[in-house]
């Protein structure tokens, strides 16, 4: 992926394409803004989308809200009063939340009037002229999606914040980027986007038996012949996460949602004859990329014993001296993150060690959530079906007090804090073995452990308050 980065910036710098202009006749475009319970941030949703530069007479705005609680009400009057100044904008609802989002979405398909169809989760506020930059790329026939970038709106709130940041920036620019440029499948994100309608239709349509509707829908697409184009230069801002909770909840989503679709789509992959060899090798990866975390903690749960086998079966030694050899995919990691580091906060020495903070913070708190994750993987794996828990929003970029007034705040510590503080505690264990299980000591999985240690604690602390 960083090989295909870094050609494509090349490229980019050497021969830049032109861009697209827009088409002489403007096709009719829909906006779906699928919500449920979104009291603090669906005004300013509205409100964002409201200025969209578009022809009015060619644009439908479908607010699809499922909401069971006075959000809806809330709904109700600012369309209403959009509706007022001349903003195309109607309210759609349902009797229940049968498929969840991917539900919403197919229900809000059957009256859609539009050629192409933009999503924005509730969260995401684009910029005025977005559909102006992504229309001119549907001139390809072929083109069935087209993904803008996510930027953040809170990337500094916290700790927490930041790292998440980190990571979506990784995804977003060296995994985004790097599959589209070698025509590999890559996923539509579920937000920021948008699909011909077509495209939709012809892959089957919305289904909300996986928890993540829109990679399941992407493979569909794709399998079908059609191309996703990625914009790395149309940002979208959103707000991240702030609490704990909320991304355990949007983490569980995605990570048993990829499972989920390993599942479904796996076999249909090998089976495809639309698709070459080399694109089904990269899909296999992809589909089992949540299943990492449940690598980490077999492999972290094992490193303890590792340190006593090793002490008393010395002949065994030379074996686990070679499994050093997986240190080099950290280093490969580190490298690669740091491509992108560069891309977003420039170069240089001062960079670099800030950056070499936040890796390791990053590094550290993703094994800390792999417990929470690992049953995710699992439940998506064997088939275990769970309803879509949304990922609640604060609209909160300064004032952390405000978080625990919200009304979708979590009250109470989770059943995982609990397992993560034994963790902590096992890999705290681990340290202290490392100066007695020989005459010598045993250190070389010592940074392993400290690293586990400080990620299960750090979540451990956080989990304590749900909120914090």
């Amino acid at each position: 992926m960083l090989r295909y980065y870094l050609r494509y910036e090349n490229k980019k710098i050497n021969t830049p394409d032109p861009l697209p202009s827009l088409p002489k006749t403007l096709p009719k475009i829909t906006i779906q803004l699928p919500l449920y319970n979104e009291l603090y941030v669906v005004e300013r949703l509205l409100e964002c989308i409201s200025k969209i530069e578009f022809p009015k007479n060619k644009l439908q705005i479908q607010v699809l809200d499922d909401s069971t609680d006075e959000s809806l009400e809330l709904s109700k009057r600012l369309v209403l009063k959009h509706q007022k100044n001349k903003i195309p904008v109607e309210l759609i609802t349902r009797k229940d939340r049968k498929g969840f989002k991917a539900g919403a979405l197919k229900y809000g398909l059957e009256t859609a009037t539009g050629e192409f169809i933009a999503i924005f989760d509730a969260d995401f506020l684009p910029q005025p002229d977005w559909l102006l930059k992504t229309i001119p790329h549907f001139k390809n026939p072929n083109i069935g999606v087209v993904q803008t970038r996510w930027g953040h709106l809170n990337r500094h709130f916290s700790v927490l914040t930041e790292i998440q940041a980190f990571a979506l920036d990784a995804h977003f620019l060296l995994e985004q980027v790097g599959r589209n440029q070698q025509n590999h499948i890559i996923n539509f994100n579920g937000t920021a986007g948008i699909w011909r309608k077509e495209c939709i239709l012809d892959a089957g349509n919305w289904e909300g038996d996986t928890l993540t509707e829109d990679l399941d829908l992407s493979y569909r697409a794709q399998l079908k012949k059609w191309k996703f184009q990625y914009l790395d230069d149309v940002v979208t801002p959103a707000e991240l996460p702030v609490t704990l909770s909320a991304i355990r909840s949007q983490h569980f989503r995605w990570n048993k949602g990829g499972a989920e679709n390993f599942r479904k789509m796996i076999g249909k992959v090998i089976r495809s004859n639309n698709i070459s060899f080399s694109v089904k090798f990269n899909a296999l990866f992809h589909l089992l990329n949540s299943s990492m975390f449940l690598n980490v903690l077999i492999v972290a749960v094992l490193s303890v014993p590792l340190l006593f086998i090793k002490a008393y079966y010395p002949d065994l030694r030379f074996l686990f001296n070679l499994s050093g050899l997986f240190v080099a995919s950290t280093l490969i990691f580190f490298f690669c993150y740091w491509f992108i580091h560069k891309r977003i906060f420039g170069g240089g020495l001062s960079s670099f060690l800030e950056y070499i903070k936040r890796f390791l913070l990053f590094y550290s708190l993703v094994m800390g959530f792999a417990v929470h994750n690992s049953i995710a993987v699992l439940e998506g794996h064997l088939g275990k079906k769970s309803p879509f828990v949304r990922t609640p929003k604060f609209n909160i970029n300064s004032d952390s007090s405000r978080i625990s007034t919200n009304k979708y705040s979590l009250k109470n510590s989770s059943i995982y804090t609990l397992i993560e503080f034994v963790f902590a505690l096992y890999f705290l264990f681990g340290m202290f073995s490392a100066f007695g299980v020989s005459a010598e000591g045993d250190f070389g999985l010592f940074p392993f452990h400290l690293l586990l240690f400080i990620g299960f604690s750090s979540i451990f602390y956080h989990g304590l308050k749900p909120n914090l």
